[in-house]
């Protein structure tokens, strides 16, 4: 015993103490503990006589201690854990770590000993504490802050401060405790929360906004979390990894009796082991590695650790974590990053974009947010919508866009968002700064901030190697193949494989290599600032050139057939190709990519941005030698997107004067057969006719008959207006061939199609349905849609000659609500005619709600309703010859 042996009576408070690690330390010094252990009684021993402390008794390594005075008691902590810091223990590891619970309430000595539950309350508040620390309940903080009575000694607590750390429940007491941490100059100030069993079983952040949408990720995440003991959610830079996880985890927490505890890799200042070990609560030992003391507390626990943004340090996530799930079964790992983590058996789950109606809701409600909560007004609606479908789906860009509503309409915002960094990020903090920077930007906030500084958190961690090819693939428009990233990078494979893994590259169905358009803005900004986008411009055209010239034969060397479907992959890099030369490369590729693009831009729109680039590249002929070919050729390219009459007699005129001079009668003979276009239009059929036929006998002459297919076609049509059906039977059946032999015409099948308008007019049922079925699944298969919907017209009208007029109805009104080329001119009276004769026989009603119907199913549907319609059978008593059509 030291100190006074007088036990104090009334407002006592009570003092537990011992050692942390104890066992541990004894055994590592085993029999040096004894000094260690004597050493360390003498030092409290000492402090407890200076400030007059009763000790009651010592067990092993602990003291109970008895205090008159609260502040008195508090002081002489602070004291006690200076003196043992400051002691000469033989090394840093042999220290003995103390912690110390204080508790006051009434009480009296009997026998030299006290009985009251305060003693065992004071217990369970050290107990609570960890190493270096000093813990005290209320009772203590009230009577040690108390006005000192008139004449009593002044307040011994100055520069002590008492930290709320909030309710607890002690083991064995019912009502929860205030606990509060005593803290000074020269005393540890970062613990853990108290070890107590009412603290948390989480340390998950309140959320500050709602979570919007992801029902399906997160049923879909929260049950691989039940099946693997480590799933990562991997993402590119602001996809919503962390919200969604942390989601999951709440979702989670009634699964893990021992908790759910989050660990934010990238805003913690210490190393990884030292971080999960402050969220579960676990203390340093001397002379052991803090991951083997992690290992050893959670071994027999079932918890879930939720380790966020693990890129930020990778070596030291991918050692914790194969450490915690070798060592603790009953522990599961959920982590976020934008790479996998990188250990055995772990399933790295890609988080998917927001679905469209969610990044809708998202926006919305962010953006009611920034506007002081009033909501966008129901007429911004749809251009919210084009603003959430340019942002890709991207929680963070949504957020920002949310932000930039405070200033802009959703129109005027959308009209900015080619460029989604400029859009977003202008005016952020050092966001224009960041390009070329080598900073060092270590919180999850400042990488959040902006678009700029989120790809920049990823392409700083690249090898030069893919950093350059993340940089040469910006220049595509849209999804790659393998082939285009070796055209960039003739060994890229390695290089594209840590683009996909950082998340900056997606692997998308193909598979195709797609790069965010968030990363495009920031790769090409690299590009620009490195001086190296004119060479890689031109490469990107020589690219796309060599494809085009791969698609314009088959394997056996033979022309291909044009295919839109086909070509589908590729027109936005062309489009991009042509962008680029008409200012800045060569003029001949710019000829040949308007010529490639030209059936796209007539059946699927884009005729006056092509007349556009067209006219750019007219102002630069004189910078290279351009061949009357190519002059006339891209003269009838012009002429067949000109939607203005006299703008396209003027470059007919223009082609057929060049192509004459040059004597190239093919190209003569287009310009001359592109004139029945406005004669049709203007309804001046019979000058139609007569000019086809002019065609048809200047292509004979010039023994290039199979040029004048496009005169022949446009006669048939004519013959067929006006009833003779024979004269167009027989010009369409010797122009068969002629459409084999031209691979622009031949996926069309007109020749088919026409036939089968012949079949119609003449009632032959079975015929017309053959003719039309090979048209339409041709014209499909090759991306007419256009063509395609007049053949799914045609369908429709062998429907209603066969008895089916609802089902005419509803192809009809399929076919209507198709944008392409339509044979309108010709057959228009035609088609209404016959929609006239299908009302009639189902009534107005019936016949409206029908077409609605098929309006509505989308083509996809529509064509397939078309082709299953039933062949018409001899053998079961149909007419193969109804009255003739007229």
């Amino acid at each position: 015993m030291s100190g006074r042996t007088e036990l104090p009576s009334g407002l006592v408070t009570f003092m537990f103490t011992d050692i942390e690690g104890s066992t541990r330390l004894a055994r590592m010094l085993a029999e040096a503990y004894g000094a260690v252990l004597h050493a360390h009684r003498e030092v409290i021993r000492a402090v407890l006589h200076d400030f007059g402390g009763a000790e009651l008794f010592t067990e092993g390594d602990s003291f109970f201690v008895a205090f008159g005075n609260a502040a008195v008691a508090v002081t002489a902590c602070v004291a006690m854990q200076r003196a043992l810091a400051a002691h000469g223990w033989p090394g840093p590891d042999v220290m003995p770590r103390v912690r110390i619970g204080l508790h006051t309430g009434r009480a009296t000595p009997v026998g030299g000993e006290y009985t009251s539950a305060e003693v065992h309350r004071a217990a369970r508040v050290a107990a609570a504490a960890h190493g270096g620390q000093v813990l005290c309940s209320e009772a203590t903080v009230r009577a040690a802050t108390a006005q000192p009575p008139a004449g009593a000694a002044p307040h011994p607590m100055e520069g002590v401060d008492l930290l709320d750390l909030g309710l607890y429940h002690l083991r064995g007491f019912d009502d929860p405790e205030r606990i509060f941490q005593v803290a000074a100059p020269g005393l540890e100030r970062s613990f853990p929360r108290p070890r107590t069993p009412g603290a948390a079983r989480h340390n998950l952040p309140a959320p500050l906004t709602t979570f919007v949408g992801r029902r399906a990720e997160l049923a879909e995440l929260t049950a691989l979390v039940g099946k693997h003991r480590l799933v990562t959610v991997v993402g590119g830079g602001g996809a919503g990894k962390s919200r969604l996880a942390l989601a999951a985890a709440e979702q989670l927490l009634p699964g893990y009796p021992d908790g759910v505890w989050v660990v934010d890799v990238a805003a913690g200042t210490d190393d990884l082991p030292v971080a999960v070990a402050r969220a579960l609560g676990v203390r340093a030992e001397p002379d052991r590695r803090l991951i083997e003391t992690i290992v050893d507390r959670c071994a027999h626990r079932r918890l879930l650790l939720l380790v966020d943004t693990c890129d930020a340090a990778p070596a030291a996530v991918r050692s914790a974590v194969r450490h915690l799930l070798a060592g603790c079964p009953g522990l599961r790992v959920l982590a976020t990053g934008r790479q996998p983590v990188g250990v055995h058996g772990e399933l790295a789950w890609r988080i998917p974009p927001l679905a469209p109606a969610d990044a809708f809701t998202l926006l919305g409600e962010r953006a009611a947010a920034a506007r002081g909560g009033q909501r966008v007004p129901p007429r911004e609606d749809a251009d919210l919508v084009r603003v959430a479908s340019r942002l890709e789906g991207l929680p963070l860009a949504l957020e920002l866009a949310a932000q930039r509503l405070q200033l802009l309409s959703a129109a005027q915002l959308a009209s900015r968002l080619d460029d989604p960094l400029t859009a977003l990020d202008a005016g952020r903090e050092d966001t224009a700064g960041v390009i070329g920077a080598d900073c060092r930007i270590s919180e999850a906030a400042e990488r959040h901030n902006s678009l700029t500084r989120t790809v920049d958190w990823s392409y700083r961690r690249l090898g030069e190697r893919a950093a350059r090819l993340l940089e040469r693939l910006a220049v595509f428009a849209g999804p790659v193949e393998l082939a285009a990233v070796e055209w960039c990078d003739d060994e890229a494979l390695g290089a594209l494989s840590e683009l996909t893994t950082a998340s900056l590259i997606e692997v998308v169905p193909g598979p195709r290599y797609r790069m965010p358009e968030q990363v495009r803005g920031y790769a090409m900004r690299r590009l620009v600032a490195a001086g190296e986008e004119r060479a890689v411009r031109e490469r990107h055209v020589g690219w796309a050139l060599h494809v085009l010239d791969a698609m314009a034969v088959d394997a056996d060397g033979e022309p291909r057939t044009v295919s839109l479907t086909e070509l589908a992959p590729y027109v936005g890099e062309w489009q991009a190709a042509l962008r680029w030369v008409v200012g800045n490369g060569s003029v001949r590729a710019g000829l040949r990519l308007a010529a490639a693009l030209d059936p796209w831009w007539r059946e699927y729109g884009g005729a006056r941005d092509g007349r556009d680039l067209l006219f750019r590249l007219y102002g630069r002929l004189s910078e290279e030698d351009v061949t009357p070919a190519e002059l006339a050729g891209v003269y009838l390219v012009h002429a067949g997107l000109a939607e203005d009459p006299d703008e396209q007699t003027r470059f007919l005129h223009r082609a057929e004067l060049v192509a004459h001079t040059a004597d190239l009668p093919v190209l003569v003979l287009a310009a001359m057969v592109g004139r029945r276009v406005n004669l049709l239009r203007d309804k001046r059929f019979a000058d139609a006719e007569r000019l086809c036929r002019e065609v048809i006998a200047h292509a004979e002459r010039c023994h290039v008959a199979g040029a004048a297919l496009p005169a022949v076609l446009t006669l048939a049509e004519l013959l067929w207006r006006r009833g003779s059906l024979d004269e167009a039977a027989e010009l369409l059946g010797a122009a068969r061939q002629a459409e084999a032999g031209r691979p622009g015409d031949r996926g069309r099948r007109t020749v088919d199609w026409l036939l089968g308008m012949v079949a119609l007019r003449r009632g032959d049922l079975v015929a017309a349905h053959d003719h039309l079925v090979v048209a339409l699944r041709s014209r499909l298969r090759h991306g007419f849609r256009g063509a395609a919907a007049d053949a799914v017209a045609a369908i429709a009208v062998r429907c209603a000659l066969g008895g089916d007029a609802a089902t005419a109805a509803v192809l009809f009104g399929g076919a209507e609500s198709v944008r392409g080329e339509r044979r309108a001119e010709v057959f228009g009276g035609f088609w209404s005619a016959q929609q006239a004769g299908v009302r009639a026989t189902l009534g107005d009603g019936a016949f409206d709600a029908a077409y609605a119907d098929g309006a509505q199913l989308g083509f996809d549907r529509i064509v397939a309703m078309a082709l299953a319609v039933e062949h018409p059978d001899l053998e079961q008593g149909s007419a193969r010859f109804a009255p003739t059509l007229h």
